[in-house]
């Protein structure tokens, strides 16, 4: 196996482990869901070679997205005791999951920019054909 196929399954599965964490969050399906697609994209990189437009509109949906919580991030940057970025979710500090969620778009939209540059760019194949092998060539269901 190629090393690149290699790093794809690890980031697969680092991903899918930062999904699992995420069902404990207050709003788990959304976060499971975010660090899952990287997942999943993981795995199919390793079959097809995924559109470049699409990865590039992941990452920066991924990114416009954390600058949601950016406020929050600088709000961290500020305080004197950064370490409290590790321990438990206090209400009344909400910079703390806030940083925590600006950082988690990051790391996944860094897994996707790390597809998007292991894109070959010589090669027409697309998620198109991945779908055509899954369905049998069936457009309709």
């Amino acid at each position: 196996m190629e090393k690149r196929k290699k790093i794809n399954i690890a980031l697969a599965v680092l991903y899918v482990l930062f999904a699992i964490v995420q069902l404990n969050d207050p709003d788990p399906i959304e976060w499971f869901l975010l660090y899952f697609f990287v997942a999943v994209f993981c795995v199919v990189a390793n079959f097809v070679v995924l559109p470049k437009k699409l990865l590039l509109g992941l990452i920066v949906a991924y990114l416009l997205y954390s600058g949601y919580y950016f406020s929050y991030f600088m709000d961290w940057i500020q305080i004197e005791h950064k370490e409290e970025l590790f321990g438990k979710m206090v209400y009344e500090k909400p910079y703390l999951e806030g940083t925590r969620e600006f950082l988690g778009l990051l790391i996944a939209a860094a897994g996707l920019f790390y597809l998007y540059v292991k894109v070959p760019s010589e090669n027409k194949q697309s998620i198109d054909v991945f779908c055509n092998k899954v369905t049998g060539g069936k457009t309709t269901l």
